[in-house]
């Protein structure tokens, strides 16, 4: 044993030393949004949404690993590249669209907060100024490791999912079947816009940018990248696995007993009398780690891409003199959102599938930037993207295009 600890002890702390950046990104696309997306899918379709989860993690892993081997490379963001190769009118629309995406997912990760609020008895109010407060001095006045820890230890809180999955006593059969065959599955208009619900909420355009910069804020050099890109597919599993307990907790209770959703944020209450207090309590405390998970970090990512965008100082090193614009935006996107909720100006409810079906429609744009640039052999030298990984960044592309044009149709002629 001593000989084996030896002989791999460098790789080992080495990996260690790099690890955080792609786990949290993928970890972070599990937001409330992302509960909401999962517990609204499981319990209208049961265990055969899962089948999507498969092609969702082999993609989520192959176009994160892009982003990380990007940004080892070339040590720029993906808005530094996109404005330098593409210029600032095109980088000025994919930042406006990207703010428009990352405002809806904010918005409904502080939904998901006040549903939480009420359903343990807490006060709405107090709870949003104190989460708003505690993550602006987060990230303000903590530095890049300090921020890293935080997230890494509330991807732990993900665990409560895997066991409130349990109390539910599900048919583990059938769950892990349908993961690799389409059982049951019945297409139509709302099972492709449920599919294309899951692909955006778990494959997010802020999470590709989020990484991408993340990787570049922790300083992590090419000699370090196949530790990265270890990262990355153990990341992109996790994330997976967390989601398919997600949505068997749903699938068990509320789809065999044709319990309908309103909005996921019910779920938790939804599942009580089938599974539970204990299972409805523990996925109540993992809605809420999401919600504060998705709510800090989309928004950074909306700061780091401004930084990027138009040449701003961002980083979580930067003290506040340096990076005013970079934790300005940050702050300015929780009281916004925030203000949302408080005072509804809009359905809430309306909004979870609709903002993770737009970062769907997003993701082919998001995609192209990535495919020019990691084939790109004067940025990235011979670090450029392998034929097949680019078959299969396209194809998935052109399915994304087609069946959002299919849901678009159906709705307007009311297929």
């Amino acid at each position: 044993m001593r000989q084996l600890w030896a002989k791999y002890k460098y790789r080992f702390l080495v990996f260690i030393s790099v690890f955080g950046p792609a786990t949290i990104a993928a970890i972070a696309d599990n937001d409330a949004a992302g509960v909401a997306t999962y517990s609204l899918a499981g319990a209208k379709f049961g265990y055969s949404i899962l089948f999507i989860l498969l092609f969702v993690t082999v993609l989520l892993a192959i176009t994160q690993e892009m982003g990380v081997r990007t940004a080892a490379i070339t040590g720029k963001g993906l808005g530094d590249l996109i404005r330098e190769r593409h210029g600032v009118r095109v980088a000025f629309l994919v930042f406006l669209l990207l703010l428009i995406a990352n405002m809806g997912s904010i918005i409904a990760n502080f939904s998901a907060l006040k549903t939480v609020a009420h359903m343990f008895n807490l006060p709405v109010i107090p709870l949003v100024i104190i989460v708003i407060v505690a993550a602006f001095l987060f990230i303000s006045k903590g530095d890049y490791k300090t921020n890293q820890r935080i997230f890494l230890f509330g991807t732990i809180l993900y665990l409560s999912y895997i066991i409130s999955a349990f109390k539910t006593f599900p048919d583990w059969g059938k769950a892990i079947t349908s993961l690799v065959t389409p059982v049951e599955i019945k297409l139509s208009k709302e099972f492709i816009f449920a599919s294309i619900a899951v692909l955006g909420t778990t494959i997010t355009p802020w999470g590709q940018f989020f990484v991408n910069s993340f990787v570049v804020d922790k300083k992590i050099q090419p000699e370090k990248l196949k530790y990265s890109q270890l990262e990355t597919y153990f990341g992109a599993f996790l994330t997976d696995f967390f989601s398919f307990f997600m949505i068997v907790a749903t699938a068990s209770t509320l789809f065999v007993h044709k319990i309908s959703l309103i909005s996921g944020e019910e779920a938790a209450l939804a599942i009580r009398p089938f599974a539970g207090e204990l299972a409805s309590i523990l996925f109540g405390l993992g809605l809420l780690n999401a919600a504060i998970m998705g709510i800090i970090i989309i928004s950074l990512t909306t700061s780091y891409a401004f930084s990027e965008f138009f040449g701003f100082s961002g980083s979580l090193d930067d003290p506040y003199e340096r990076g005013r614009f970079f934790y300005t935006l940050f702050l300015l996107q929780l009281i916004v959102a925030a203000l949302f909720v408080i005072f509804p100006f809009i359905s809430l409810f309306k909004i979870v599938f609709f903002t993770q079906s737009l970062n769907a429609v997003l993701l082919p744009i998001i995609f192209y930037f990535l495919l020019k640039i990691t084939n790109n052999k004067d940025l990235m030298g011979s670090y450029t993207n392998s034929k097949d990984r680019n078959y299969i960044v396209i194809a998935s592309s052109v399915i994304i295009i087609f069946a959002s044009i299919f849901v678009l149709i159906s709705s307007i002629f009311k297929l």
